[in-house]
């Protein structure tokens, strides 16, 4: 059975619609990503998902019940889901303990349980003047938890946080699915926050759903450029300059733009071995280097483990098998 099903959802303003015919299902721990350049109408849809903003048509179903909008009950929100927002807040000069003690109905061994999934047992005595942006959230987290929803929308999660508190969120969130039983669903428009995590990936642009798939469908073999571009770098190589390409082992010439992910690409110094090229650029990112490699005038960006080559030096570049994708 569906835990939630949404169902023909579209709302406008000011005449212009910033979600359009939304329709999908989710099934309970099933982990949705909806990911989206800023305005694409991503928190519209889980606000409207959690009952804290109206739908001009359609419904949502929370466990075969709709879920009724602000204009429709007395307090906004539904019981069972709960939403965190980028912009929560937690009253100052409070203790973690004190926050958290209001409409808890947990017993002490489960409020221990759900302290330890959140990361926050040794937070508890202090003050929240006293705690980091990233400790915060996982206090204002909590809070939410309390009621013991089965529905948590997140809300780009990972916006404001460093490093360090974005990958102690990371490890929380999947606890909350495994240790606590709770179905996640998430929006954000990093692709490292979002393909590690989800089972389904929605993207949306202008208010409607353009690709769902798999995070590996949805990187490897996007709609358009669009898509292609959110979810990492890309190489995209036009019709127009697409005979210069003729030559590469797996390429297609079709009339259509050739897409081409940096790690599809290999690079060599051995004559022969794929197009001839020139390297122009090496950026260096901790795990890997993006190589730009001139074929002719055409610049390709090529992820390599390693580095052995310099600006200037010669190079042949060859494609991984099934490493092109057309649209």
């Amino acid at each position: 059975m569906d835990l939630l099903q949404v169902s023909k959802i579209s709302k406008q303003l000011q005449g212009a619609y910033i979600l359009k015919d939304i329709n999908f299902t989710l099934k309970q721990f099933q982990k949705i990503a909806i990911a989206g350049e800023t305005g694409s109408g991503k928190s519209t849809l889980v606000k409207i998902i959690g009952g804290l903003t109206q739908t001009d048509t359609g419904e949502v179903l929370f466990e075969n019940k709709k879920v009724e909008g602000p204009l429709e009950v007395l307090i906004p929100g539904h019981p069972g889901i709960a939403y965190l927002s980028q912009h929560f807040e937690l009253r100052n000069n409070y203790r973690v303990e004190e926050i958290l003690s209001y409409a808890n109905k947990l017993s002490e061994e489960e409020a221990a349980d759900l302290y330890a999934v959140c990361r926050i047992s040794h937070l508890l005595k202090r003050k929240t003047d006293q705690l980091s942006g990233g400790e915060k959230q996982r206090i204002a987290l909590a809070r939410l938890l309390i009621s013991s929803p089965r529905l948590l929308l997140l809300d780009e999660p990972f916006s404001n946080l460093d490093m360090i508190h974005k990958n102690i969120l990371k490890s929380v969130i999947n606890d909350i699915g495994e240790r606590l039983d709770i179905t996640c669903m998430l929006v954000s428009h990093d692709p490292q926050d979002i393909l590690p995590w989800a089972d389904d990936v929605f993207v949306m642009k202008d208010g409607e759903i353009i690709q769902k798939g798999s995070p590996q469908e949805v990187y490897s073999q996007p709609v358009n450029e669009y898509t292609a571009a959110l979810l990492g770098n890309y190489n995209l190589i036009t019709p127009a300059n697409a005979a210069a390409f003729a030559g590469l082992k797996g390429v297609e010439i079709n009339g259509k733009n050739i897409f081409i992910r940096p790690e599809n690409f290999k690079i060599t110094k051995t004559a022969g071995k794929g197009l001839k090229g020139t390297v122009n650029k090496i950026d260096y990112f901790g795990s890997y280097y993006e190589v730009e490699v001139l074929l002719g005038t055409h610049p390709v960006i090529v992820d390599a483990g390693t580095c052995n080559v310099v600006k200037g030096d010669t190079v042949y570049v060859s494609l991984a098998k099934n490493g092109a994708w057309y649209f």
